[in-house]
């Protein structure tokens, strides 16, 4: 493996070492304090796999740290529906109360969450339902789908629990949160008598929430919350985003992920130009690299999308090295390079959930990787003909060869091999070495490939090669 492209993998990899050693610093800081600890993180993005890793690194450390509840600050207008259950289920599990203070809005896969907390604190404003599953374009995805959510949502609701009260020869049942209402924030079709109507997908403001028991109170700010739980001598933890966070939200940006894109074509292409493994070819694995582990580390990229890339580059390879012109191999290792690069930047579940409608996020991808790729193309052409052509960035000897010292312009010697035969030296594919009475010369098949040990018969010297043809 190249020198320089070792160094680059190992300074990765401390990279991500320093990164975990710095995880720890927060729980390390408040070891020992004597205040009640309220470890608070953020839902203030899409629910989608990082608001996933970023809540079972939140639950992990507020655990470290023996804190007495965990705090959840949202803001979000919902995200992806398995996302969604995966946190609300991590919240039902906790050992440690979990509460959430609803800062705007809790809306579709955040009021799934915000119900699963047990408590509920909004901003006055705030808004708190609308919970049908839709596609990217907004539109109400199969029945199949929104029976998911309303069971769902019906049974984080019954999770609370409820009270038998009984009053005379009457038994009564309270719910600590209604399941009827939690499934109306789904089902359009359902009727919650004095509530919401039918035909209606069920939305709360924060006094409406607080009227039907799914708010416990009204506050402006975090402080509040906390002094209306009836709690004091606290210390409030906020979780902190690491190295690791900041750089796979980096990497995961569309503007990245298509620069890397580029990266990987451009040096592959410069790689070719050159003998050898070199620089290039370190700067396409590097950016492979890149490219690839944090949308494996997200939960996006699969083994099977990365075994397609590899295969898709070793096909282009085989393609390029051992047949000659561009067929079968050479088209079928672009498709599998585009398709493993493409399906990469899907989470595989939204064809569960979708459908036909996920093909709006295939297509997405695919034009990234496509537009990526073709600039990457174009612009490598482009940046090698000014390489070799620019006189700003000539790439050529500033030696004098004169003809004093040996050099002469064109070898007489080879010109008198025209016309001679001998035999393949090595195999010609197309390029390769020839052997004439007794020298060895380089030479290049004209017409196909020529085996080793084939005899041979020249037919041309061009440019100080020679061209071959089989006697």
């Amino acid at each position: 493996m190249n020198s320089k492209f070792r160094r680059v993998l190992f300074t990765v990899a401390i990279l991500g070492f320093i990164s975990a050693r710095v995880d720890t610093t927060n729980t390390e800081a408040v070891k020992g304090k004597e205040n009640l600890i309220i470890y608070q993180f953020d839902i203030k993005d899409e629910i989608a796999k990082p608001v996933w890793r970023i809540t079972q690194r939140a639950f992990e450390e507020a655990g470290k740290l023996g804190a007495a509840y965990i705090l959840i600050h949202m803001n979000t207008y919902g995200g992806m529906v398995n996302i969604a259950d995966s946190i609300r289920t991590k919240i039902l599990n906790s050992h440690i109360p979990v509460m959430v203070y609803i800062d705007n809005q809790a809306i579709s896969a955040g009021a799934l969450i915000s119900i699963a907390c047990d408590s509920i604190y909004m901003r006055a404003g705030g808004s708190i339902g609308a919970a049908t599953v839709v596609n990217q374009t907004g539109e109400q995805v199969p029945d199949k789908y929104q029976s998911f959510m309303r069971s769902t949502m019906r049974a984080t609701a019954e999770a609370h629990g409820r009270d038998t009260i009984i009053r005379g020869n009457d038994t009564i049942v309270q719910w600590h949160r209604d399941p009827k209402i939690a499934e109306a924030m789904v089902d359009p079709v359902l009727e919650v008598e004095g509530i919401v109507e039918e035909g209606q997908v069920l939305t709360f403001t924060a006094e409406e929430a607080l009227q039907n028991n799914y708010c416990e109170g009204i506050a402006d700010n975090v402080p509040a919350v906390l002094k209306m739980a009836g709690l004091s001598d606290y210390e409030v933890v906020e979780y902190k985003a690491t190295g690791i966070d900041k750089i796979i939200g980096f990497l995961l940006s569309p503007l990245m992920q298509g620069l890397l894109i580029m990266i990987i074509i451009g040096g592959i292409y410069f790689e070719l130009q050159t003998p050898g493994i070199g620089f290039p070819l370190a700067a396409a694995a590097t950016a492979a690299l890149l490219y690839f582990a944090p949308l494996y580390l997200e939960g996006l990229a699969q083994n099977w999308e990365l075994i397609v890339f590899v295969a898709g580059l070793i096909l282009l390879g085989f393609e390029i090295f051992v047949i000659p012109g561009f067929g079968v191999a050479g088209v079928s290792g672009i498709i599998l390079v585009i398709t493993g690069l493409t399906m990469a930047m899907i989470d595989n579940i939204v064809f569960e959930f979708e459908g036909i409608q996920a093909m709006d996020r295939v297509l997405k991808a695919f034009l990234i990787v496509v537009i990526s790729v073709s600039v990457a193309f174009v612009g490598s052409i482009i940046i090698s003909k000014q390489l070799f052509t620019s006189k700003t960035f000539r790439l050529a000897l500033n030696t004098v060869q004169k003809k004093e010292e040996g050099y002469i312009s064109i070898d007489l010697h080879q010109k008198e091999m025209i016309g001679k035969t001998g035999i393949a030296y090595t195999i010609l594919r197309p390029s390769g070495m020839v052997q004439i009475d007794g020298e060895i010369f380089d030479a290049k098949a004209e017409i196909g490939y020529i085996e080793k040990g084939e005899k041979i018969k020249v037919i041309r010297d061009e440019a100080g090669q020679l061209y071959v043809i089989k006697a």
